[in-house]
């Protein structure tokens, strides 16, 4: 198989191919790389995979319980009420969806996230949510691979729903995966001990600071490589960046309405001062433009 087949000639290839090249000369324990997911490896648009996960499982919910759909949050959300889900505010309506998987074991979870991904497809482009994966991205992380990195998932999503998926979509251990976390309840019942999902979010969302935090509590190694796509992913772009010679901080930027979306990544819990490319660019980010650089974007 020919060597990241779906990049186009051009720098940002080129400057992946360099790094690559350099890190042989370090140590393998050194050969650290971590990746955002939504929107740096999967499609996030027009929703996050993961709510679109977590509305399904409202509609449900409210066919088994129909005074559910009463409680402003999820009327707002059955609705698709963007200015009601807005005076709501971000930290309520999510508290409002961890609650409906509350008291479920972490098996059935996963069960529920891979029936979702198995069965559901993606509401804009009519495609399995599987397939929305980006092909570039998958080249790359074989890259990677061939190159000895042991490779991370750093995301904002619950750690729990990309566990779920993280090896069958990008060969990425479920112990690999560094997310936002749900606590658990330990309980004791007849046929033994058990743990449950409750509904509250243990620590802050998984974005900015959190991640270059959550990276070394976690995971405890320093990343010289590091993929992302939003305000969100800065901080830990800078970190990877900053880790030596050689590193490499990738940024992707959405400009291609055709074969995906065009749009300026924002991030979820913080107010960006710049456009995120503008940043990358000015710091000397490898900034991937999905319209150039990328002659597919999508597996076929």
């Amino acid at each position: 198989m020919a060597f990241l087949p779906s990049w186009r000639p051009g720098p940002a290839r080129d400057a992946i191919t360099s790094f690559l090249d350099e890190s042989l000369a370090l140590p393998a324990e050194q050969r650290v790389a971590v990746l955002d997911n939504d929107g740096t490896l999967w499609c996030e648009k027009p929703s996050y995979v993961q709510y679109d996960f977590l509305v399904r499982t409202l509609h449900a919910a409210v066919e088994h319980d129909a005074a559910l759909g009463e409680r402003a949050e999820y009327r707002a959300l059955l609705d698709g009420d963007r200015a009601a889900l807005g005076e709501l505010g971000l930290q309520r309506i999510a508290l409002a969806l961890l609650e409906l998987c509350a008291g479920w074991t972490p098996d059935e979870f996963a069960a529920r996230v891979r029936d979702f991904m198995a069965q559901e497809k993606h509401p804009g482009r009519g495609a399995p949510y599987p397939k929305m994966v980006y092909q570039p991205m998958l080249e790359l992380l074989e890259a990677l691979r061939g190159h000895g990195f042991d490779i991370f998932i750093v995301t904002g999503g619950g750690t729990e729903f990309v566990r779920a998926i993280s090896r069958d979509l990008y060969g990425v251990r479920p112990d690999d995966v560094v997310g936002t976390l749900v606590e658990y309840h330990y309980e004791e019942h007849g046929d033994g001990p058990a743990l449950v999902r409750t509904a509250q979010a243990q620590g802050e969302i998984n974005e900015g600071p959190a991640k270059v935090e959550h990276i070394q509590t976690q995971l405890g190694r320093r990343p010289i490589f590091a993929a992302g796509n939003s305000a969100g992913d800065r901080e830990m772009l800078e970190y990877a960046r900053a880790a030596g010679t050689p590193s490499l901080a990738v940024l992707i930027d959405h400009d291609d309405a055709d074969r995906e979306y065009a749009y300026a990544s924002v991030a979820v819990t913080m107010k960006d001062t710049e456009p995120i490319t503008d940043t990358g660019r000015r710091l000397g980010w490898t900034v991937v433009s999905m319209r150039d650089d990328w002659s597919g974007i999508f597996p076929t």
